[in-house]
C-alpha cells in the first residue's frame, strides 16, 4: 500500500481471506486503521460461549460444518496434491469440487443451472467465469496446497499467544454464513470491534453473491473511520 501511494488503509476478509485479514490485523502494519471481516476464524475451533439461544443456534450450525461440512478442508489440508491432479485433469472435477463447498451456496449455485431464478449475482455466467478462472490458469492444485501450508504454519505456531487485534474491527454476520456468529462472540474475539450488523442476505461467499449489499457494509463499517 505504501508502494502505491496508500498512507492509510484497511483490510477485508471471508473465508481463508478472514485469517489473512486476522492476521493483518494483529501485526497492525503501519497505516492500517481498521479491518472486516464475515467469517469469524477464532471461533472455528468451537464455540466460545453457549450461555443464549443465538449462541446455541450458531454452535449447532458450526458443529453440523465441522461433523458434514468440511471435507475439502481436511482433504486439501492433508493431501492437497491428491485432489490436485483431479482438479488440473478434469473441468468437471475442478466445477464439482469449487461447486459444494457448503449446503447454502450449493443450493443456491444448483438453482442457477435448474431453470430457477439465480440467487443474487450467482448467475451461469458468474459461476462459470469464477471455474474457468481457476481452469485457464492451472491453479487448482496450487489453491489446494494452500491449505496444507496453512496448516503447517499453524501446526509450528502452537501453543504461542498471537497479539490482539488493536484497531477498529467492523464485522458483518451473513444469515447463510456457515454460522452467523453471535455479536458476543464477535466481541470476545475482537474487543475493539466497532461496527456489527446482521445483512438481510448473503453466505460464505457474500461478496461474489451479493456484491452490492457486500460493498454498502464495508462502507457502513468503515465510515467512522473516513
Amino acid at each position: 500500500m505504501h508502494r502505491l501511494g496508500y498512507t492509510r488503509c484497511v483490510a477485508q476478509g471471508g473465508d481463508v481471506g478472514a485469517s489473512v485479514t486476522d492476521a493483518i490485523g494483529r501485526q497492525a502494519p503501519r497505516g492500517l486503521i481498521g479491518i472486516h471481516l464475515n467469517l469469524l476464524v477464532t471461533a472455528l475451533g468451537g464455540p466460545p460461549s453457549t450461555n443464549t439461544d443465538e449462541e446455541r443456534a450458531a454452535a449447532a450450525a458450526l458443529d453440523e460444518f465441522i461433523k458434514t461440512g468440511r471435507g475439502y478442508l481436511i482433504e486439501q489440508g492433508t493431501r492437497p496434491q491428491t485432489i490436485g491432479y483431479a482438479l488440473l485433469d478434469s473441468p468437471i472435477a475442478l466445477a464439482a469440487w469449487m461447486l459444494d463447498h457448503d449446503t447454502d451456496s450449493y443450493y443456491k449455485i444448483s438453482r442457477a443451472f435448474l431453470g430457477g431464478p439465480p440467487s443474487g449475482h450467482l448467475t451461469r455466467e458468474h459461476i462459470l467465469d469464477n471455474i474457468t478462472l481457476y481452469w485457464l490458469t492451472g491453479t487448482g492444485a496450487s489453491a489446494a496446497r494452500s491449505y496444507w501450508e496453512s496448516q503447517r504454519a499453524q501446526a509450528l505456531s502452537a501453543g504461542q499467544t498471537p497479539p490482539p487485534v488493536t484497531v477498529p474491527v467492523g464485522f458483518s454476520a451473513f444469515p447463510g454464513e456457515l454460522f452467523q456468529a453471535p455479536r458476543t462472540w464477535v466481541e470476545m474475539a475482537y474487543p475493539t470491534l466497532s461496527y456489527y450488523n446482521k445483512p438481510a442476505r448473503g453466505g460464505h461467499f457474500a461478496a461474489w453473491e451479493e456484491p452490492e449489499l457486500f460493498a454498502s457494509e464495508l462502507r457502513a463499517a468503515f465510515r467512522s473511520l473516513r
